[in-house]
């Protein structure tokens, strides 16, 4: 079985998949009489021509390191992003695209303060907490037309 080991989350190395949504560096503007920083327009955020931006609230099971992953998932016609609602552990997985099907994967370790949107059509691994409450806000694209394609590993593999 392969085994990837999971590595920090930073923009750099996440901007082929995603952004990074976090508060660094200076703030693009102080608002609210001083009392706050905003951090403006941190993710690019793509719902198709027949999409709308939804909100939804996922509560998922945490896993634990070392980790199996058997399926990677993609949203085709709009991006998804993973917003903690609590400060955990969490794991990112995600992979390029490789003629239609997930190439190498890769995985990242959000630190606190740390949120993802992937990029519309990008194969990543579903919502992982690594510990309660597994709480998270999730945006990504509503309509009636599908969204989620899911890709079913011959090989597993596993990430430490």
């Amino acid at each position: 079985m392969i085994e990837i080991r999971a590595e920090l989350l930073t923009a750099e190395a996440f901007a082929p998949f995603g952004d990074v949504l976090e508060a660094t560096g200076a703030p693009d503007k102080v608002i609210n009489d001083g009392w706050c920083d905003r951090f403006h327009d941190r993710a690019t955020l793509d719902f198709g021509p027949d999409g709308r931006a939804g909100v939804s609230i996922f509560r998922a099971r945490p896993r634990h390191l070392p980790y199996e992953c058997g399926m990677l998932e993609r949203h085709p016609e709009g991006s998804q992003t993973f917003l903690p609602m609590a400060d955990m552990a969490w794991l990112v997985i995600v992979a390029p695209d490789v003629a239609g099907v997930p190439g190498s994967p890769r995985a990242f370790l959000p630190q606190p303060g740390q949120a993802v949107s992937f990029h519309k059509g990008t194969w990543h691994g579903v919502l992982t907490p690594l510990a309660e409450p597994g709480l998270f806000a999730v945006i990504d694209r509503i309509a009636d037309s599908p969204n989620l394609e899911e890709h079913f590993l011959k090989q597993p593999f596993v990430v430490s």
